[in-house]
């Protein structure tokens, strides 16, 4: 047992992006994501557009950076690799591919597996090239 003190859960993702127009249209139609607030970083050469999924505790923030690289996401980087969502059933996750089939957004099949323990899951990368996960993991 850690004798870290505890931890409530998940709170925010901010993610720097290229165009933050493009990534703000994308997450809203493919995630069904909506603007919440628009935040100053404190050293003012840049901002977050704050996004959430309306009555979930999910914020994701879309960080714009003036002096950004604007290189493409690469997640040999040190840094972010990807990151995942959770769904509440395998059915759910074919309901997410078929969203994004009726979208003509690209992503990866359905994988399900039963081992190391029973899930399904399907993969997308954003405008920026991340990987995003929606995954379902059995009890």
């Amino acid at each position: 047992m850690s004798d870290a003190p505890p931890l409530a859960g998940y709170h925010h993702l901010g993610i720097t992006v290229r165009d933050i127009g493009t990534s703000e249209a994308w997450y809203t139609q493919t995630l069904g994501l909506v603007r919440a607030f628009v935040e100053q970083h404190d050293n003012e050469t840049g901002y977050a557009r704050v996004l959430t999924r309306p009555g979930t505790p999910f914020f994701l923030g879309l960080d714009h950076h003036e002096d950004a690289d604007r290189l493409p996401f690469d997640a040999r980087r040190t840094g972010l690799d990807h990151f995942a969502l959770a769904v509440t059933s395998a059915e759910e996750v074919h309901a997410w591919a078929a969203h994004f089939d009726a979208l003509d957004v690209d992503h990866e099949p359905v994988l399900e597996a039963s081992e190391p323990v029973p899930l399904a899951m399907v993969l997308l990368r954003d405008p920026d090239g991340i990987v995003i996960e929606l995954i379902w993991t059995g009890a």
